[in-house]
């Protein structure tokens, strides 16, 4: 099954794309994520540190795809998951997701791929136009990351109406959202009854989360040294179980913009307080737990 994972940036790609899959592992699967971001930080806390992307080993053989070889595209990371990344042109100069779009067809070419049950793509953004777009065309479903934001859920929006055209030739579906740090659901609620399409938890904000992102390493391993903050794993094997259902999954019918951000909008036209006077969303989150 490959994936492609989506979603505004900074909502928690990375963190559900390189957790899930050590989930699957441990169910006795084989999996190997890809990131497709030129910024080639999608995979790091698989390995400990970066390693050769893509472009970097497409220079060392002069850009002549025929002679990559599986191994020199995919490295075996913690847990046994493989590990792919994209690359890109250096900072402030080429078209990243021009690089993007052509790296995401090599492993597939070189048959890297070919001894994996999943493949999750790490694509960077919600953009759903161009090189970016192009991981979807080689998947099987797109799972968009969102939380309970106005900006998340006009994101979501957007890649839905891109599932939706792509469908049309690619035999591309949605396999669903997933509300990553959602504490709370109204804004997520009111999306999906535009938008029906299933919808499954990620753990909340914690500091645990960029810890494990500082140390280089999967919430699966922080746990082995730290086993109080075991709840943030909790979670990933049930979004492992949704892949690995292999869900038929939906060609969702998404609102226009207009209508998308008016309905967003109006649910807050209202603030809801609380018995105590204050701002439900002022108690939302525990400060000393929050992402900082």
């Amino acid at each position: 099954t490959k994936t492609a994972v989506h979603g505004k940036g900074g909502i928690g790609k990375s963190t559900t794309s390189r957790n899930t899959p050590v989930a699957s592992a441990r169910r006795g699967k084989r999996v190997s994520q890809t990131g497709c971001d030129p910024k080639h930080d999608s995979t790091p806390t698989l390995t400990g540190s970066p390693t050769p992307t893509i472009i970097d080993t497409l220079r060392s053989k002069d850009y002549h795809y025929e002679d990559a070889r599986p191994e020199d595209v995919t490295h075996e990371g913690y847990g046994g998951v493989g590990r792919a990344e994209a690359g890109g042109p250096p900072a402030g100069a080429g078209c990243g997701g021009y690089a993007v779009g052509e790296t995401a067809k090599l492993p597939k070419e070189s048959n890297a791929l070919h001894e994996y049950d999943i493949i999750p793509s790490d694509v960077l953004g919600d953009v759903a136009c161009g090189g970016p777009a192009s991981p979807p065309n080689h998947a099987d479903h797109r799972t968009t990351i969102t939380d309970n934001g106005f900006d998340a859920s006009f994101a979501t929006n957007r890649t839905a109406a891109s599932v939706r055209e792509k469908a049309r030739m690619h035999p591309l579906r949605s396999a669903g959202l997933i509300g990553n740090r959602t504490l709370k659901r109204d804004l997520l609620d009111k999306y999906v009854e535009a938008c029906p399409m299933p919808v499954s938890e990620a753990p909340p904000p914690t500091e645990h989360i960029r810890v494990s992102r500082v140390k280089g390493k999967t919430s699966f391993e922080m746990v082995e040294s730290q086993p109080h903050p075991n709840y943030v794993c909790d979670s990933h094997p049930d979004t492992a179980d949704q892949a690995l259902s292999q869900p038929e999954g939906i060609a969702p019918k998404e609102v226009s913009d207009r209508e998308s951000s008016s309905s967003l909008s109006d649910s807050h036209s209202n603030p809801i307080r609380s018995e105590g006077g204050g701002n439900d969303q002022e108690n939302l989150l525990d400060p000393a737990k929050m992402i900082r």
